[in-house]
């Protein structure tokens, strides 16, 4: 009887522990990812991990200075092992908690996971280091951790933000591939005027059309770099017509995009209003 009892209790420890378990794995799973998150807004874990992605960048973006790693080359390298094992934590408790969504459960379910475009971002964010012993240009790998930002910021206003952005593209997409279209044509044109015009005076920057094509380049988008110039009338004549399609070149899609934005934010709003008259009568 004894026996009896001490198995029957050893068995009912050994559930409650794994009730525990399986309580945190959930808990940890609502914090991370953004499937099973119901409230708005960043975690505090997130943002942390938010933190530790621009600590990333940074170091990456200081270690490129020969007079910033002569003086602070240990800091920074430590500063990197400790994000770098930051990520490595999270990247293992993301594969862990996987498991909470029912596409990810079991073996054969985190292989699944680990190659999901999310997962892969997380990977390449430990990558600098693993790699480093191997050489090569590996801050390339640190400033892809920038990438984690738009992973995390899949949550609260952020989803919002980017889903506004993506019904824009989406809604107004034959206008800006028209608006490609119209700038490729003037593209061509101006560069072949030039080329006819300009090609025999200075052979080294209009003597053929893709070469033209720089001028023209810089001339419709207004940057307007001044290395390249005409110096005939003619030339100068075209090159005026040429900055002032630029301008109207540059309004065209901005004007677009600003207007597919507004339709977007309003229909977030309306749906968002609509909500809150819903919950408020429930």
């Amino acid at each position: 009887m004894r026996t009896g009892v001490q198995i029957a209790g050893g068995t009912g420890k050994e559930g409650m522990a794994g009730t525990d378990i399986a309580a945190i794995r959930r808990r940890i799973y609502e914090r991370l990812e953004p499937e099973g998150r119901t409230a708005p807004g960043l975690s505090w874990e997130n943002k942390l991990i938010v933190g530790l992605v621009l600590l990333a960048v940074m170091i990456a973006i200081l270690d490129s200075e020969e007079a910033v790693t002569a003086q602070w080359g240990p800091v920074l390298l430590w500063l990197e092992v400790a994000v770098t094992v930051a990520f490595v934590i999270e990247y293992g408790l993301r594969l862990w908690v996987a498991g909470e969504n029912p596409l990810y459960r079991g073996f054969v379910g985190r292989l699944r996971y680990m190659v999901t475009p999310a997962a892969l971002v997380d990977l390449l964010a430990i990558a600098p280091v693993l790699l480093g012993p191997f050489g090569g240009e590996t801050f390339v790998l640190r400033l892809i951790r920038l990438f984690r930002i738009l992973r995390v910021a899949r949550l609260g206003r952020f989803s919002r933000a980017a889903t506004a952005i993506a019904e824009a593209l989406a809604a107004r997409r034959y206008e800006l591939v028209m608006s490609v279209v119209i700038s490729g044509i003037l593209l061509l044109i101006t560069s072949t005027l030039l080329y006819i015009v300009e090609g025999g005076v200075q052979p080294d920057y209009f003597g053929s059309i893709p070469r033209a094509m720089w001028w023209s380049i810089a001339t419709l988008t207004t940057v307007g770099y001044g290395d390249v110039v005409p110096v005939s009338g003619l030339g100068r004549l075209l090159a005026g017509g040429t900055a002032l399609l630029g301008i109207g070149l540059i309004a065209l899609p901005t004007g677009i995009l600003a207007s597919a934005f507004s339709d977007a934010i309003q229909r977030q709003r309306a749906a968002e209003k609509r909500e809150q008259e819903e919950k408020s009568e429930v």
